[in-house]
């Protein structure tokens, strides 16, 4: 049987279009690992990996815990967002910068 964190990893995996596959390889997890995640019921994923699911998923790790939501909000997004951002190179941050600066509107 399933858990709620396993419903959630299959139900946003299969949204974002991935196989079991595809998630564990980008996750660095091997595919009978993430299985087991989206499957039984006594499998309690270490933050890491779960963080690394989260990341290849667009997701802040907060959704996956919070049993109270069944579909990201936009908070979960927004973090993940940033986490994103925090991680690329300053060349790629000043471009998204630029970008974003585009979307402003004036006051």
């Amino acid at each position: 049987m399933a858990t709620k964190l396993g419903e959630k990893i299959r139900s946003y995996r299969t949204k974002k279009g991935l196989t079991l596959e595809a998630l564990a390889h980008q996750a660095g997890l091997s595919k009978s690992y993430l299985w087991e995640l989206e499957n039984r019921e006594s499998q309690r994923p270490s933050a890491e990996k779960l963080q690394g699911i989260a990341d290849v998923l667009g997701v802040d790790v907060s959704f996956f815990v919070d049993d109270s939501v069944d579909n990201p909000q936009e908070a979960h997004r927004d973090k993940q967002f940033f986490r994103n951002f925090s991680k690329l190179d300053e060349d790629s941050k000043e471009q998204l910068r630029r970008i974003l600066e585009t979307f402003r509107k004036p006051n």
